[in-house]
């Protein structure tokens, strides 16, 4: 099955930097900012968004991480093949601005429940969405605040997010999926 590569290290480097200076700009600045990734690369992107936000405004953002396995809608159909990882939340959310960070937004439905999820810790002020790769085809209306690149796939399409931190290497690839 051919890949494509969709993002380079390069590209998801510049990505990640564009976003951090995007939801700093939007929310006129750090304070009662909080990042919470969605298990499993989203953490790793919200701590970069992190490391990114503190080299250019000096300051560091709490991150967080989130585990949305017993809020999703499939788990029927998934069976006892889910595996749950405790959720890290760095400090209280009630009142505060969090931005949820997940790899690739699809159908909607993980970021619905990690809604979810996300609510049973307190009701923040705003909760915003970053993902590094929208690739449209939603099922529920849900869209991102910020996107580190907009990728038209179709439905048989894989797009599979790589980070350095769980897969060695930085890199967003598309392959057609075979069933």
């Amino acid at each position: 099955m051919p890949e494509d590569v969709l993002m380079s290290a390069d590209d998801v480097r510049r990505a990640i930097v564009r976003i951090a200076h995007e939801i700093v700009e939007q929310n006129r600045g750090c304070q009662d900012l909080i990042l919470v990734g969605m298990r499993t690369r989203g953490v790793p992107l919200a701590q970069r968004l992190s490391d990114a936000i503190r080299d250019f405004e000096g300051e560091e953002v709490p991150v967080g991480a989130l585990d949305i396995g017993l809020y999703r809608d499939d788990l029927p159909a998934r069976g006892t093949r889910i595996e749950i990882k405790p959720s890290d939340l760095p400090e209280d959310i009630a009142g505060k601005r969090v931005v949820l960070v997940d790899d690739v937004l699809y159908t909607g439905r993980s970021i619905r429940a990690a809604l979810d999820a996300l609510i049973d810790y307190g009701r923040p002020q705003r909760i915003q969405l970053a993902v590094l790769v929208d690739r449209g085809h939603r099922e529920l209306p849900l869209r991102a605040d910020f996107v580190g690149k907009n990728i038209p796939t179709s439905r048989g399409d894989e797009v599979l997010v790589q980070l350095e931190e769980t897969d060695g290497i930085d890199q967003v690839l598309v392959s057609e999926r075979r069933d």
